[in-house]
């Protein structure tokens, strides 16, 4: 039930609050540092609020009986025991081991909802002296951020939210805002909101489908495919290997309603954790933004590979994005798996091994389309990326090929997709018909008469003609001007000879 008698909570005032709350740490620590203190502590308040609601509305339905209230409270998503909550935080605020206090709440949150939360905090340390200080200056830090958190406009109870994604998308906005303010490392962890929202359209997710992000960072893809199910019949799965980001990624599903994901932490290339009865599980949606180009991605142990991954061709060395693509076929489901992949340009044109590789998928009509996507659109590189879309179940033989690279509203430090944009190219996508320097539906023949590129300027020409030139025009346009350079001239000696000059 909503609560009325106080104006609801509103998702801009919670991202303002949560946002003025970095003041505490900017210009000392890397916001690729503070972000997990930040978000953990948003975490934390949401979990408190969460019970403290709870607990009103049971004592409104069971008219104060304890028993019966404490027996409801241990059958909620999560269980908070004594002194593990914002408030008690708020009352240690003034201790001088916080960040110790704080580190206590979190194992005991943590041991008291195991199934769920096991691990999520293990690998943030909120008396680290190397990135929060010294104990004086940890403190003061430490209890800003309390302070900042206890603010009453930052109320978190669902019967204030009103709106069922308020915090998750509040969390999701929080760390869009840090992969910009991180710069290279951003990219590490997130996928702008946008290209997330083209990606889970292209594949389309249906009820009752199993989705996967392999390479899932934070989550925020997962998080868009599933928004585009349209209901709560589906299955979530991702692997991320960065132990803090694995943690940002299991609160972020959780602060979206989402807890039977099933998020594991590892190497997605040399030890994929996602199986069933030992074999590599299969999905009907995969959605994926992997590393571009990684250097030392494992191929000293790909060509043992006993999940037989890179049966098509080994990727060099040097250049991992065909190892991530070889995985992600492999995991499609036969009847309907389709996939939807972010990729570095190269990975449509590169020859040698990559060639091979590209050339038997081609063949074997696994690649739907390509979407060429504008420049400066991913944190920490300005370089323009494409989307892979895979498809087990193709209607036809083609290839779809979408150049959406020029339409985008240009930002000062990134670029951007508008609505407008994505709608275009969704739109494009599902008619699947040639749009003049827009689109084209591609056949392998044309594909292999260019030796199996997928370079999009092969096919679609956004060459744009000039306009024929009047040459008499502009010969008389010549002499016009130089007439009236004469007339100037002649008009600025005379007064320099008034001058005496």
């Amino acid at each position: 039930m909503t609560d009325t008698s106080q104006p609801q909570t509103t998702q801009q005032g919670i991202n303002d609050i949560v946002w003025r709350a970095c003041d505490t740490f900017r210009g000392t620590i890397d916001p690729s540092g503070y972000k997990d203190y930040i978000l953990v502590m948003l975490f934390v308040k949401y979990l408190s609020d969460l019970r403290d609601d709870k607990r009103v509305e049971f004592e409104a339905k069971y008219k104060g009986d304890a028993t019966r209230v404490e027996r409801a409270m241990a059958r909620e998503r999560f269980v908070l025991p004594e002194r593990c909550d914002f408030h008690y935080l708020v009352e240690k605020r003034n201790a001088d081991n916080l960040g110790e206090v704080i580190n206590v709440v979190l194992e005991g949150i943590e041991e008291a909802n195991k199934q769920k939360l096991d691990g999520v905090f293990r690998n943030i340390d909120f008396n680290s002296e190397a990135n929060l200080g010294q104990t004086k200056e940890r403190n003061a830090r430490l209890r800003h951020l309390v302070d900042d958190f206890s603010n009453p406009k930052l109320d978190l109870r669902p019967s204030r939210l009103g709106v069922r994604d308020v915090i998750g998308d509040a969390y999701e906005y929080l760390i869009g805002e840090f992969a910009a303010d991180s710069g290279k490392k951003g990219g590490e962890f997130y996928t702008p909101g946008e290209v997330a929202q083209v990606l889970a359209k292209l594949v389309a997710p249906k009820p009752g489908d199993r989705i996967c992000d392999p390479c899932c960072g934070s989550a925020s893809l997962l998080v868009r495919a599933a928004k585009e199910v349209g209901t709560d019949d589906f299955a979530l799965f991702g692997q991320e290997l960065n132990g803090s980001t694995w943690a940002l990624a299991r609160m972020n599903l959780f602060l979206h309603g989402i807890d039977g994901a099933r998020i594991e932490r590892g190497d997605t290339i040399r030890n994929p954790r996602i199986l069933t009865d030992d074999r590599l599980m299969r999905f009907n949606v995969i959605v994926a933004n992997p590393p571009f180009s990684l250097d030392k991605w494992g191929a000293e142990e790909a060509a043992k590979d006993r999940f037989g991954r890179f049966s098509r061709g080994l990727p060099p060395k040097s250049k991992g994005d065909y190892a991530f693509l070889s995985h992600m076929v492999e995991t499609l489901l036969p009847q309907d798996g389709r996939a939807a992949v972010v990729v570095p340009h190269g990975v449509l044109f590169r020859g040698q091994s990559e060639g091979k590789i590209r050339r038997q998928l081609l063949e074997e009509n696994l690649i739907d389309g390509v979407v060429g996507l504008p420049s400066n659109l991913f944190f920490g590189t300005g370089i323009p990326a494409a989307i892979v879309v895979f498809r087990r179940d193709k209607q036809d033989k083609g290839v779809f090929v979408i150049d959406a690279s020029r339409d985008f509203a240009e930002g000062k430090n990134q670029n951007k997709l508008r609505d407008k944009d994505i709608k275009t190219i969704v739109d494009t996508w599902r008619a699947r018909k040639d749009v003049p320097k827009y689109a084209k539906l591609v056949s392998l023949a044309e594909i292999e008469a260019n030796d199996f590129s997928l370079n999009i300027p092969l096919y679609v020409d956004t060459f744009e003609e000039e306009e024929p030139i009047d040459v008499a025009a502009v010969q008389k346009e010549i002499e016009d001007i130089e007439q009236e350079l004469v007339k100037t001239r002649a008009e600025l000696a005379a007064a320099m000879r008034e001058l005496g000059l």
